[in-house]
């Protein structure tokens, strides 16, 4: 029987039997090999001139796909599920073999009916999109369908999935956009597409449900897993959380707090932290105007001070440094020392401010001498304990609204969605 793509096949060679689904050979591949999905989800290239034979297991059906129907059921919640793509909604393309955004929230229903039973689910496709391809006007559109949805008084509660490169950018900025939050918008998300065993999607997006339907918080947080196990997820708040890991399915974790609660798949909330803000009638607004002109940069030994010239040069309006530390950048020697240019950005109307690279801890402007002559001598603005991503996109929410260096300043350091710890919990740490 010829084996055709879809077939349930085992190779065999002279070292070992293989037994998968055959694939077709992504263009990106030599020639040469033959392609199989193994039962663990995992593909594997067999070198052709190893193969002594291929035999048909069983021939592919095609199944008939039906879109879920989704009737309202009276006494449950009802739950927004907005998507905009990422490995959450991912399956595979076979002309590359990766993973591609392609379902719709309506699939993600059929493939875990429990849902139905949770709320009523209310579900649009917005977009599909890998969120390295991310921007600020995807940000806008995103903060504008989640207030309509907010808005709506039969909606007790918003999931947006994404991907998880830049999920903790855009809670950020969902968290500065979206102003007098009234319900819980939950970012959910997967690291491992749904066609693998392995997939942490299902478990994430029933959490985010049950969290949708009955946290009771009115905050931007992320719904992921807590451990490498399917044992709960934490909601993390939007600002303060980030992807730790390229792979492992506990990859998101709280920085500088501890996680809100734990959630369980059977609908248990542990709170584990209550100082977020409670849910309200208030009108959601959006205020969503962002600076492109806004930078995020890396220092480092032996970093080139010129570097400065180009954003000065091509009018940037604001720059995050992630400093070393507390908040030092080479300061003494004059090939490498940044105080110079970041001086004549200051001068030049550039708001500059120092957030850490080492991700856990705060910033301090007194400490040391080097530390104030950025604090005191040029009035850096240092951004206490937020993560750099997060103070990167509250200086691009913030430069809109600020007429001068101070009203920034002072913007930065106003608490306006959990960004800033008072007092960090010592728990908190690689929580």
């Amino acid at each position: 029987m010829k084996s055709e793509y879809g077939d349930i096949v085992k190779v065999h060679t002279d070292e070992q039997t293989y037994e998968g689904i055959l694939m077709p050979r992504p263009d990106i591949f030599e020639k040469d090999h033959t392609i199989i999905k193994l039962g663990n989800g995992y593909n594997i290239g067999i070198q052709n001139d190893k193969i002594i034979k291929i035999e048909v297991i069983k021939k592919y059906e095609k199944k008939k796909e039906e879109k879920t129907k989704l009737s309202h059921k009276k006494g449950l919640p009802t739950v927004s599920i907005l998507s905009f793509g990422g490995t959450i909604s991912s399956r595979v393309d076979y002309k590359t073999g990766g993973v591609y955004a392609d379902y719709t929230a309506e699939d993600f229903v059929a493939m875990l009916p429990e849902l139905k039973e949770i709320s009523n689910l209310r579900t649009e496709k917005v977009m599909g999109i890998m969120s390295e391809d991310m921007s600020p006007e995807d940000w806008q559109i995103m903060a504008r369908r989640i207030a309509k949805e907010l808005n709506d008084s039969e909606v007790s509660g918003v999931i947006v999935t994404q991907g998880t490169d830049t999920l903790h950018f855009s809670t950020a900025a969902m968290s500065f956009f979206l102003r007098n939050l009234n319900k819980p918008v939950i970012f959910t998300a997967a690291q491992r597409s749904i066609d693998r065993g392995s997939s942490d999607a299902l478990s994430n997006l029933l959490c985010a449900v049950h969290t949708a339907a009955k946290f009771d918080g009115a905050a931007v947080v992320t719904c992921m897993h807590g451990t490498s196990d399917d044992e709960y997820c934490i909601l993390s708040r939007g600002t303060k959380v980030r992807k730790m890991h390229t792979s492992r399915r506990d990859a998101f974790r709280p920085i500088n707090e501890l996680p809100l609660a734990k959630v369980y798949e059977n609908g248990n909330i542990e709170i584990l932290n209550g100082s977020y803000p409670k849910r309200s009638n208030d009108e959601v607004e959006v205020v969503d105007n962002f600076e492109h002109k806004t930078a995020l940069l890396y220092v480092h030994p032996g970093i080139d001070p010129d570097i400065l010239d180009y954003y000065r040069q091509k009018k940037y309006k604001g720059i995050v440094i992630a400093a070393t530390a507390l908040g030092h950048v080479p300061t003494i020697k004059p090939k490498y020392a940044l105080i110079k240019k970041i001086k004549e950005l200051i001068d030049n109307g550039v708001p500059v401010v120092i957030a850490s690279q080492t991700i856990y801890g705060r910033v301090h402007p007194y400490v040391y001498t080097n530390l104030r002559k950025l604090s005191v001598e040029l009035n850096c603005i240092f951004a206490e304990d937020m993560l750099p991503e997060t103070a990167y996109i509250k200086l691009g929410w913030v430069l809109p609204q600020a007429k001068n260096i101070e009203e920034v300043k002072d913007m930065m350091l106003t608490n306006y969605a959990g960004e800033i710890t008072e007092r960090i919990d010592e728990r908190a740490f690689l929580y």
